[in-house]
């Protein structure tokens, strides 16, 4: 089960920081999740730039140029924000008993554990 979904929102608990160019401390929300890979795309982390070759549209209209794109980031460099505290936080997960129809099914369910202010 993934700790990381998309729309979370998460801070950057690695790399340089701010004030030498690099992104740690920056929140922003899951983008897209790569699970296979084990990476996400954060919303305003990780921007790198790409060239694009010039082409045309139907209308007629050139594309291309350089443009700036957010790169995918290792999942374990990020950690989920706690909602009440809004610091970051580790992710646990419990299992309840849900009943649906008279039936009882077993599930998992993902919850923020305490922070460090919390303790």
């Amino acid at each position: 089960m993934a700790n990381i979904k998309k729309g979370d929102l998460v801070q950057v608990i690695t790399g340089a920081k701010q004030t030498r160019g690099g992104d740690r401390g920056k929140q922003g929300r899951v983008l897209e999740v790569f699970a296979e890979k084990n990476r996400v795309i954060v919303e305003g982390v990780n921007f790198v730039t790409k060239h694009v070759r010039v082409g045309q549209t139907q209308r007629g209209t050139k594309t291309g140029g350089i443009e700036t794109v957010e790169a995918s980031i290792h999942v374990s460099n990020v950690a989920l924000i706690d909602p009440k505290t809004k610091t970051p936080t580790r992710v646990g997960f419990r299992e309840e008993v849900v009943e649906k129809n008279g039936v009882k099914k077993t599930v998992r369910i993902r919850y923020a554990k305490k922070s460090g202010e919390d303790l």
